[in-house]
């Protein structure tokens, strides 16, 4: 819910809108970095707490050694899917190299045991070709055999432009330029799928806000949401539904919107149902992992669910194509029982911290041998959330009844970084990461939507 607040203030002291803004991010970024020093020394503790149990424990525990051991080549650092898929790799006795574009230097995730080495490279969207340059150097010089790329929304494509080049010396586990291209268009996905076969909304590609106001939404029985085709960390939340109550109000939403031949959008029929979120690891059109978890515009918190009808879904569409790489899809189940694929990225989804204690995932990213079945989260496997998203939601709650399900979901699960084997990561990412892009904000008197953990950002317009 969003609410409109009126200051009737004199006019002569009436701050500009620029400054008006200024001074508000200043406050809220003042007040977010109190918060997280408060709760420093806690975390401190805690971290402390784990690395001497460590230091107690090493000298009984054995070290895993792998029968191939190789140098895996990660990115996406800021990410907490990154860290993940690093202490996997580390877990199964391989040696793991971390990179992250130079903006994220101050990574948290690079101080854990799991990584060897890290480097910052170049922002693909800025400098591409001295992205793909920095990749083949690090490859070259640290002997890399695999990369697996952790990619943002945008710089998915730039890895798959880079392949050629890096195939020269090491394997790449992303898909071709031509498939990550398609994969992460919703149109032209949603138009794939629907030739082989698979259920999808009906969708309309829209690169002119008329299309939309001429649109005879009388002839539907359906209602429809716009979603931009070009990823859009803030307006991917809005989900309005359309036609609005009037043509008038219609006409003002979309004119509201950034929509362009450029910059199209894709407006697709809302079908009321459950919704859910996925992710794969495939190979030459294997399913070699899966997971599935229920889903919401914010996603923080992941649970695996068993539905057979979306992996037969997926399984069918990733054979089809023979893809070899990391794929992401949203589904919605309609109350009738069907399945229908909304939404496809080419690259991790943070489900994967679902696998944190799941031995085999290693294999089924690097062994060639087909797996006897997609590898899924252990039953043993707890949910997975964001401490400080839990905390955060804690100030909103209401009633006794939100507050037990609150502590419920904190006391059955575990948050996905922090590790009694590697806990360092947990310290740095909340007091040293997200502090300094702060700090970096502060300076520039710069506003934010919202700080993710997850991703290891804030959230701002028009940012990364």
């Amino acid at each position: 819910m969003s609410q409109s607040i009126s200051l009737s203030v004199p006019a002569s002291t009436t701050p500009s809108t620029g400054a008006g803004v200024k001074i508000l991010a200043l406050f809220k970024t003042l007040g977010t970095l109190t918060l997280l020093l408060l709760a420093l020394p806690l975390n401190a503790l805690m971290v402390v707490i784990a690395l001497l149990w460590g230091f107690v424990r090493r000298p009984f525990t054995k070290t895993v050694v792998a029968a191939h051991p190789r140098t895996i080549l990660v990115s996406g650092a800021k990410m907490t899917k990154a860290l993940q898929l690093a202490r996997s790799f580390h877990k199964a006795g391989h040696r793991v190299i971390l990179i992250e574009s130079h903006k994220y230097w101050l990574s948290g995730h690079r101080f854990s045991q799991a990584v060897s080495r890290f480097y910052t490279v170049p922002a693909p969207q800025k400098d591409p070709e001295g992205y793909i340059q920095a990749l083949v150097e690090i490859v070259k010089q640290e002997k890399v055999d695999v990369y697996v790329p952790v990619c943002s929304p945008v710089a998915s494509y730039y890895d798959s432009l880079a392949k050629p080049e890096l195939s020269k010396y090491c394997e790449v586990f992303h898909f071709d330029a031509d498939i990550t291209k398609m994969l992460d268009d919703k149109f032209a996905f949603t138009d794939k799928a629907r030739s082989l076969g698979l259920s999808v909304p009906k969708s309309f590609k829209i690169t002119d806000p008329q299309q939309v106001i001429n649109f005879d939404f009388s002839q539907e029985t359906r209602k429809y949401i716009l979603k931009s085709i070009p990823y859009d960390s803030v307006r991917r939340l809005n989900l309005t539904k359309l036609p609005c109550d009037t043509p008038e109000e219609t006409a003002a939403f979309v004119n509201s919107l950034p929509i362009s031949p450029e910059t199209p959008w894709i407006m697709q029929e809302f079908i009321p149902g459950k919704e859910f979120c996925t992710h794969s690891t495939v190979r030459d059109g294997e399913l070699r992992l899966h997971c599935c978890c229920n889903s919401s515009a914010f996603q923080i918190n992941y649970e695996n669910v068993e539905n057979p009808q979306i992996r037969s879904w997926i399984q069918h569409f990733v054979k089809s194509l023979r893809l070899t790489g990391q794929v992401s899809f949203d589904f919605i189940q309609a109350e009738d029982g069907a399945v229908y694929a909304i939404e496809c990225n080419p690259r991790t989804h943070s489900a994967i911290t679902m696998f944190y204690n799941h031995p085999g995932v290693a294999e089924a990213y690097l062994e060639q041998t087909p797996l006897p079945a997609p590898l899924e989260p252990l039953a043993s496997s707890k949910p997975t959330y964001w401490i400080y998203h839990e905390i955060w939601r804690l100030t909103g709650i209401r009633s006794w009844k939100q507050l037990q399900t609150a502590i419920k979901t904190i006391v059955r699960g575990t948050d996905a970084i922090y590790n009694l084997d590697d806990p360092l990561p947990f310290l740095t990412l909340h007091h040293w990461q997200i502090p300094l892009l702060l700090l970096q904000n502060l300076q520039q008197l710069k506003g934010w939507v919202k700080i993710d953990f997850n991703i290891g950002k804030l959230v701002e317009l028009d940012g990364d």
